[in-house]
């Protein structure tokens, strides 16, 4: 749509606001002014200061070698930038109570002082929470840093760990105003709406993706969509407009492992800009709701979308099904008839898996040429080893116009997280308005993350590959990943956007889960009496053997001493429940129990001498998806025994059908 048309339609101040922020430094402002986000970026480089291990290893902080980019008599310098730029974010896993300091333009004194981890707190108000915070083992800051010639970050201490530095160098006329307590007061209104809108993720902020002043309407339908069949949400043949917010619903109708429900967005032509597994591209993991995001993410029974999507003619969003049977469903999309304007990119989403990875090549989220910019990534890793998710120690990297420009730390740290498998960390799903965890199950060997971009969006003019490892080392742990990239592209990006065929798509289950019990398998209940649990280590057969000891005597209150451990399954079915279990000159009888009844015959671990047990087959057991409590008991005890003990390694449960 022409300027001239717009300013004859009343939207012409609306266009020239978005207009304005072209080629501008990112600021406070671009964290509220998503309607910002589709215009296509002209910064000269963006690129990050990161603790990566230099030499192709994993000792991206560990040890601190590569945690620094030079020494000074004042501690350690973390990041030394050319100026006119911005720093866009800070993350670390590894905050100390050290001061932080930030030397702008080559005055010898820090201009911005403030603790390490006070940054992130929200103590200093010009970073408050929650553009700054912490979550999931990760310690983030997303307030812009602006300087105009130069800024030194440097860490008054004797050693730092893991950390990463985002940033944009402008081009050289660009007109930058370096951080200062002026500059934080006059930033102040700025800081109060990207406050507001960062607190209301989940809620309806479809007028952040609007240009100011634009008129919303809402479309909305309610239709049973039958089996191979599809359903329009919204279609418009006039002449441009956007949408800035997409909700589909019910949540627990589109739930489900088979991906069989596709989103299909059209924009200006007959070739999708979006087709994508419709749960996927509301952040589902492994076929549920998982995602609480600012952008896009689940609120009850609401799946929601606020990317700003603008096209110049027609637009078509449709449900596509390939189930087998109908599903209810209902859609409302929120648009404003303001076209997509020459300054602005088309929104694409791409949804990819490869299954399995690829030996000693990283998985990708984006290949494709052109000009745009990335502004969101879902990642869903599934391991194919039981226990293990070594996987996570990959490092992302993100090449910009054929020049590596960032290389990360590791997987869980390119979301914001850090030390995952680790209580109270990276151990649960959690959600955050820009990043957050889809949910660690070790026993699956399953996790996963998302993040979005705002303020440190990826740009490129030529090409852009994101990709990450899947291994600490080298690729070498093979794996099932799939993802969704969010992007916005000035043309038809080269990249294949097409969905993979139904039979490619569908969740996959272990068939085997194994649950350590010296780790951090629940235990729903056990003895009341005369019994006590310790986790314990010792070397048995020249390994090291680390264990759950039930150690009992006599009898508890309501007969034989007990443990109900929890283990949590992917798919209802029958298992076959095995032990591994340490044997020795203490250790009693263990039979697997079910309402009060024996499911299989007592296994004896009486031992003279300690030794692994290897698999023991326990009994077979109906269980339910999701979590089940096993009962283990002692009902008795070799003749021969010194005791009545049960020292578990692990239980394992196969499934059989």
């Amino acid at each position: 749509m022409k300027l001239a048309r717009l300013l004859e339609t009343g939207c012409g101040l609306a266009i020239l606001m978005v207009l304005s922020g072209q080629g501008e430094p990112p600021a406070v402002s671009d964290l509220y002014r998503l309607d910002r986000l589709p215009v296509l970026r002209d910064h000269a480089r963006v690129g990050a200061v990161t603790s990566y291990d230099r030499s192709g290893g994993n000792d991206d902080g560990f040890s601190g070698k590569h945690s620094f980019v030079r020494k000074d008599a004042e501690g350690l310098v973390l990041a030394d930038l050319q100026g006119p730029g911005v720093i866009t974010r800070i993350w670390t896993p590894t905050p100390t109570d050290d001061t932080l300091e930030f030397l702008f333009d080559g005055e010898p004194q820090a201009r911005l002082q403030v603790g390490f981890r006070d940054l992130f707190l929200g103590h200093h108000p010009g970073f408050p929470q929650p553009l700054v915070g912490f979550g999931a083992g990760g310690y983030y800051c997303y307030v812009p840093i602006p300087f105009a010639k130069s800024c030194v970050v440097r860490l008054r201490a004797p050693k730092a760990q893991f950390y990463q530095i985002n940033y944009v160098q402008c081009a050289p006329d660009a007109s930058v105003t370096s951080f200062g307590p002026m500059k934080a007061g006059t930033q102040q209104p700025d800081l109060e709406k990207a406050v507001e809108l960062w607190r209301s993720a989940g809620q309806d902020i479809a007028r952040f993706s609007a240009p100011p002043g634009a008129r919303l309407e809402t479309t909305r339908r309610s239709f049973v969509l039958s089996p191979n069949a599809s359903e329009a949400a919204y279609r418009t043949t006039e002449a441009g407009g956007r949408i800035v917010g997409l909700r589909v619903g019910p949540a627990s109708a589109i739930a489900g492992k088979a991906r069989d429900l596709l989103l299909r967005i059209v924009f200006d032509g007959t070739e999708p800009c979006v087709e994508v597994p419709l749960g996927d591209f509301f952040g589902y993991a492994w076929g549920q709701p998982a995602t609480h995001g600012l952008l896009v993410g689940t609120m009850g029974e609401t799946n929601y979308c606020y990317y700003p999507m603008p096209f110049e003619g027609q637009a078509a969003v449709e449900i596509v099904s390939q189930r087998t049977a109908p599903v209810g469903l209902w859609t409302e999309v929120v648009h404003t008839p303001i076209a997509r304007t020459a300054i602005e990119g088309t929104f694409h989403a791409l949804w990819r898996r490869e299954n399995p990875t690829k030996a000693g090549q990283p998985y990708t989220f984006l290949d494709t040429k052109g000009r745009g910019h990335l502004v969101g990534v879902v990642l869903q890793s599934q391991g194919f080893e039981s226990g293990k998710t070594l996987f996570f120690e990959g490092d992302d990297q993100t090449t910009m116009d054929g020049t590596l420009a960032v290389h990360g730390t590791g997987s869980e740290d390119f979301f914001n997280g850090g030390w995952y498998d680790v209580p109270d960390r990276w151990e649960k799903r959690i959600s955050f308005p820009l990043s957050g965890c889809l949910g660690y199950q070790k026993h699956l060997g399953r996790t996963g993350a998302y993040r979005f971009f705002l303020a440190d969006a990826y740009p490129y003019r030529q090409s852009l590959l994101q990709t990450i490892e899947h291994g600490g080392e080298n690729n070498s742990i093979i794996t099932d990943y799939c993802s969704v990239a969010w992007f916005y592209s000035e043309g038809r990006p080269t990249a294949s956007l097409a969905a993979p065929p139904l039979g490619q798509r569908a969740v996959s289950d272990p068939q085997e889960i194994v649950f350590p019990m010296w780790w951090q398998t629940p235990i729903y209940a056990w003895s009341f009496d005369r019994a006590s649990l310790t986790r314990k280590k010792a070397q048995i057969g020249g390994e090291e053997v680390r264990y759950l000891e039930l150690a009992a005597e006599g009898q508890d209150w309501f007969g034989p001493h007990f443990i109900s451990p929890t283990v949590d399954v992917p798919a209802a079915g029958v298992y076959a429940v095995f032990i591994e279990a340490v044997k020795g000159p203490a250790q009693g009888m263990v039979q697997l129990f079910q309402n009060e009844n024996p499911v299989g015959e007592p296994a004896d671990l009486h031992a003279e001498e300690p030794a692994k047990s290897g698999r023991l087959l326990l009994g077979r057991l109906v269980l339910a998806e999701g979590r089940n409590d096993l009962m283990l008991k002692l009902p008795a005890k070799n003749e021969r025994s010194s005791g009545l003990g049960l020292d578990l390694v692990q239980i394992v449960c196969v499934r059989e059908r």
